[in-house]
């Protein structure tokens, strides 16, 4: 079987587990868990990870997170390090705590983030137990060994977990969004959904093929990529969305204000929305607020209508080349 790739850029999202050495016990009362999440937390902002969902059960944990700076293997070995040595304390013993290196699959967040944050949610009823379903359900929703009572009730919210990465799905946070988001995970739960992790066996990459493939192509050993040309390593080096955005408005001659107004619908957005995907790694939801506050079904929507044409029309593919290499080749300069 081919060994999944390692990859790490700005903005990836990934579900990351641990489990422990033997099937052994990572958490062995109350106490352990809360000092996990202090040691998660420090670690977190000393690597300005973003987390968007957790899950500790007895011999494993489950992470959704962001990595703004392409820097998960770093977080992963600090955050390992720390909780192991601080058990290892506790306990007086030594040695490995977790059975090997962490896993971790990259997720194509625009389809598939929403599952997986339900499923490590839902992680805790797929133990073993007599009590009915229920209970079980209403005991979740109150629970501290998951981050979903923070979605749940705003009192219960911790400091260090972002909820908005995927309350944004629905319409930003706020108690409407909470409500469809308890709906989505509630749903999952009666229907026993199969896992998303599923998708990612072989390959490491839990997204649609048009995505892994994408992946595939960026980032495999053999493949030339968009990174070995060198106006697109530069603009991939610091470029901010709103950086680009600017660039990309004086490229086409319009006002950033005329660019980003809702409701307009024009070939140069929609490239622009690709290019700020590509490129700054944002998200759609994120590139809905940018351009106006649409939601990100839109942005999706624009984006393969756009990506077909550029596919079918030999003048447009080679206008938004150009574009791709003008921006690198701006980022030298101040706007």
């Amino acid at each position: 079987m081919t060994r999944p790739l390692r990859i790490q850029y700005p903005d990836a999202f990934y579900h990351v587990t641990c489990r422990g050495n033997e099937q052994r016990e990572i958490f062995r009362d109350k106490d352990d868990r809360d000092m996990f999440l202090k040691m998660l937390a420090r670690s977190i902002d000393i690597f300005a990870i973003q987390l968007a969902a957790y899950a500790c059960l007895p011999n494993h944990f489950h992470l959704l997170v962001c990595t703004p700076k392409a820097n998960l293997s770093e977080f992963m070995r600090h955050f390992n390090i720390s909780y192991t040595g601080a058990f290892n304390r506790k306990y007086l013993r030594s040695g490995h705590l977790y059975h090997g290196r962490y896993k971790a699959f990259l997720i194509d967040a625009d389809n598939y983030l929403l599952e997986v944050s339900r499923y490590i949610h839902l992680n805790p009823l797929r133990m073993k137990s007599k009590e009915p379903q229920e209970k079980r359900w209403q005991d979740l929703l109150l629970s501290d060994d998951t981050s979903l009572s923070g979605y749940f009730s705003p009192r219960s919210r911790i400091e260090f977990v972002n909820y908005r990465i995927v309350l944004d799905y629905f319409s930003g946070d706020n108690r409407k969004s909470t409500n469809e988001y308890i709906k989505f995970v509630e749903e999952g739960f009666r229907a026993d959904m199969k896992s998303p992790l599923e998708k990612g066996r072989g390959t490491g990459i839990i997204g649609k093929d048009d995505f892994v493939e994408e992946i595939k192509q960026l980032f495999g050993k053999d493949k030339e990529t968009y990174r070995e040309q060198p106006a697109l390593r530069e603009l991939e080096k610091a470029i901010t969305p709103d950086e680009l955005i600017n660039r990309f408005a004086k490229l086409v001659e319009m006002k950033r204000e005329e660019l980003t107004k809702k409701g307009l619908q024009s070939t140069e957005r929609a490239m622009l929305m690709e290019l700020l995907y590509r490129f700054c790694h944002t998200t759609q939801p994120e590139i809905g607020r940018l351009l106006g506050g649409i939601d990100y079904s839109a942005v999706s929507r624009a984006r393969k209508r756009v990506l077909l044409k550029i596919k079918n029309e030999p003048e447009l593919r080679e206008k938004f080349n150009q574009f791709q290499n003008k921006l690198g080749q701006m980022s030298r300069v101040k706007i």
